[in-house]
C-alpha cells in the first residue's frame, strides 16, 4: 500500500492572511450603489462567507447580508450520492434580487459545485452580478469557471487540496497530498 505524504501548504496564520487579502480585494470591488451580500457554498464556504463579511464590516461596508447555500440538491451526480447525500438547510434571509453576490467556497477545482450554487442562486432571483471568491484555486476545471478572487493558487496538477477550518473541524490549516 503506498502512502501519501501530506504537506501543510497554510497554516492558521497564512490562512488569517489569505483572508484579509481576499477581504481587501472585495471591498475594493464592492459597487457603492447596489446592496451586497456575501452567500457560502456549505460547509466551509459558509464560514469562509462569515469571516469576509466580518473583515468587510472592519473596513467599513456596510449593510452586508450574509447568508450559506446548500448545493446538494443541484449538484450533477446525485444520483451517485442516493441515500447517502446529506441536505442541510439553505439560509438567505434577504432579497437576492439585484444585490451583487460574492460566492464563497473553500477550493475551486472542477468548476462543478459552483455550477450547482450558480443553479441554486438562480432559483432564487436575479442578482444584479455573482462574484467568485476562493481560499483555494486548484488545476483540473471541467467547466469554464473562474473565481474573482482567490487566495491560494496551487499550479501543481494532481495535488488534492484539504482546507481545515476552526469553526467546522478544530483545526485551521491547509493541506495537500
Amino acid at each position: 500500500m503506498e502512502k501519501t505524504s501530506t504537506h501543510i501548504l497554510l497554516t492558521a496564520e497564512g490562512v488569517h492572511e489569505l483572508m484579509e487579502q481576499l477581504a481587501q480585494a472585495v471591498f475594493e470591488s464592492l459597487p457603492r450603489q447596489a446592496p451586497v451580500g456575501i452567500i457560502g457554498i456549505r460547509r466551509r464556504g459558509e464560514v469562509l462567507a462569515k469571516r469576509l463579511a466580518h473583515k468587510l464590516a472592519s473596513r467599513g461596508a456596510q449593510g452586508v447580508a450574509i447568508g450559506s447555500l446548500d448545493i446538494t440538491l443541484y449538484r450533477d451526480d446525485l444520483a451517485e450520492l442516493g441515500p447517502q447525500a446529506i441536505l442541510r438547510q439553505t439560509e438567505i434571509d434577504f432579497d437576492i434580487d439585484g444585490r451583487y453576490i460574492v460566492l464563497v467556497d473553500d477550493v475551486l477545482f472542477t468548476g462543478r459545485s459552483v455550477r450547482a450554487a450558480l443553479d441554486a442562486l438562480i432559483d432564487l432571483g436575479r442578482p444584479k452580478a455573482i462574484r467568485l471568491a476562493v481560499l483555494v484555486d486548484r488545476p483540473g476545471r471541467e467547466l469554464p469557471i473562474q473565481a474573482d478572487f482567490v487566495g491560494l493558487k496551487v499550479k501543481q496538477p494532481g495535488v488534492s487540496v484539504t482546507v481545515l477550518l476552526t469553526e467546522s473541524d478544530g483545526v485551521e490549516e491547509v493541506r495537500s497530498e
